[in-house]
């Protein structure tokens, strides 16, 4: 169960932020008010937030969960595999000491972004991609370990329709996986339940489950419906603006 989440709100800068898409223009006022809402959801959930404020800095900032990797010891600093955003993980590095003790990080020549993580129960999977690298991913499977985690890692870096792993893949709980199509079929998910996103929902295999619910992307039905047939109790939410700049809903959050 999730007791908590840190959040960082938007700033007015938040469009001039790295993106590999191309839906246009996000609309301040939106974004703001999908966070808001988004922030609720995890209220309802049942969490505690703590909000930062808005960061000029980095326009990318309040995709908070790419700064560290969560488990139930530790905050593990990440090391973004973009330039532009390495200041964000000493940003938001006081807000997590507030909650725990052992803080390592990623040093470089490795990076990783959080949006590369995907925490199943005592298992990790690593995507390589880029901007998560070999040596990111080595250092993280080292502190995983020492921790009792085991980890693998899967490779993304060919695919174009991704930028992160987590963009195509999300662990529901109930051993069951919500993953894109094009995933579906690799040998290191062949053990878990598999909820099968269709190619034109590709954006709705990045989900989170929050306590009892699944906070999930409003506009795919087709994938809702079979989160409803499985018994699990989606929460739909208004992504669009955070979508034009490559964000889902585990980017927006880290929460424990």
């Amino acid at each position: 169960m999730f007791k908590n989440a840190i959040v960082r709100t938007p700033g007015p800068n938040f469009a001039e932020g790295l993106t590999t898409v191309d839906l246009g223009q996000p609309h301040f006022d939106k974004v703001l008010q999908q966070h808001a809402l988004y922030c609720k959801a995890l209220q309802q959930c049942g969490l505690q937030i703590t909000t930062l404020d808005p960061d000029l800095k980095f326009p990318d900032s309040t995709f908070v969960e790419d700064t560290a990797v969560l488990t139930s010891r530790s905050a593990i600093l990440t090391n973004p595999g973009a330039q532009s955003r390495a200041g964000e993980v000493a940003a938001i590095t006081p807000a997590l000491s507030k909650f725990f003790s052992s803080i390592p990080k990623i040093e470089s020549p490795g990076t990783l972004d959080g949006g590369d993580i995907c925490e199943a129960e005592s298992h990790f999977f690593i995507g390589l991609s880029h901007r998560t690298n070999d040596e990111g991913a080595r250092q993280l499977a080292a502190f995983l370990a020492t921790e009792g985690y085991t980890s693998s890692c899967i490779d993304v870096r060919a695919m174009t329709t991704i930028l992160h792993l987590k963009s195509g893949i999300s662990y529901i709980g109930d051993n069951t996986l919500v993953v894109m199509e094009e995933m579906a079929a690799l040998e290191a998910f062949a053990s878990y339940n598999r909820i099968v996103v269709p190619v034109e929902e590709t954006y709705a295999a990045n989900c989170i489950r929050v306590n009892d619910r699944i906070l999930f992307a409003a506009g795919y039905p087709r994938t809702a419906e079979q989160l409803i047939a499985n018994n699990f109790h989606p929460l739909l939410l208004d992504m669009s603006e955070f979508q034009k700049m490559d964000g889902g809903l585990s980017c927006l959050s880290l929460r424990f």
